[in-house]
């Protein structure tokens, strides 16, 4: 039955009552706890002195145009490493699915390298490998900080990346493959062009929750000497004996990974709205 004023049904016209209700009220409670910080904080007795360490307005407007330069090396960095992550994570979730037995070492190789990659901090194989392969003598540029902490990138990400993607093979039902094999494709035709394309999509949200965490990651590439974003705010904060600067950091991140969690959550609910 529908209501007149509306076109609605009564149950529809319920529902929208309690969302507006629900907006309501999580509105209004999310304004009561700011109102709270920002009357109550500055109170402190300790308030002015991180007030001037913190968030001192000077010290921003001077750092934060190195800062934004520094950024984009983080973001240079970050745009030859996601390509090459996705390449070597569909690589590996794919010699982990192989189901012919003369193949099994390719599936014991992937097991290992998901195993190890997984298993040890990204600041250890950042330290690992930018330190440890330079050690070498190599030449210039192949000494460079910036490929060796690229390849630690790569490498621990793509173990993430490959379970994500092996997770979205594993979701297509068995006897889409028999199917398939039953119209005459082979194993490797099955998975091309009915597997890969379903399990691409499944997985897209999971994917840009990585690309998100590799964002930040690169920052950790600090430790061995590109001069990022990071790096630069540790100078700052020394010269200038504040420590602003890393706020300014926070934000610049801020600005760049909170759009793509919008964007990443979109996708999720998405999904899981054609799902239902």
């Amino acid at each position: 039955m529908t209501t007149p004023s509306s076109g609605l049904t009564r149950r529809q016209e319920y529902e929208r009552r309690q969302r507006r209700r629900s907006l309501v009220i999580a509105g209004s409670s999310t304004a009561l706890i700011i109102l709270a910080i920002v009357l109550l904080v500055p109170l402190a007795p300790g308030w002015e002195r991180v007030q001037n360490s913190f968030f001192n307005a000077e010290v921003f407007a001077k750092s934060f145009p190195k800062l934004l330069s520094a950024f984009l090396v983080d973001v240079a960095i970050f745009a030859w490493s996601a390509p090459l992550i996705a390449i070597l994570g569909l690589a590996i979730a794919l010699a982990r699915d192989v189901r012919n037995p003369v193949l099994y070492p390719l599936r014991l190789f992937g097991m290992v390298y998901t195993d190890v990659f997984r298993g040890v901090p990204v600041v250890l194989v950042v330290y690992l490998i930018g330190f440890g392969i330079p050690g070498l003598g190599l030449p210039r540029p192949w000494n460079s900080p910036y490929i060796w902490g690229t390849v630690a990138l790569v490498l621990t990400y793509s173990a993430y990346v490959a379970e994500i993607f092996r997770s979205g093979i594993e979701s297509v039902h068995a006897s889409q493959r028999s199917a398939a094999l039953s119209l005459g494709l082979s194993s490797s035709d099955s998975m091309r062009f009915v597997v890969l394309p379903q399990a691409i999509r499944r997985v897209i949200p999971a994917q840009m929750n990585m690309l998100i965490a590799l964002q930040k990651d690169v920052a950790l590439l600090s430790f061995i000497g590109p001069v990022e974003i990071f790096r630069q705010a540790g100078v700052f904060k020394s010269l200038l004996a504040n420590f602003t600067p890393y706020v300014v950091a926070a934000l610049i991140f801020l600005v760049i990974t909170v759009p793509t969690t919008r964007l990443a959550d979109h996708l999720i609910s998405k999904q899981n709205r054609a799902r239902s």
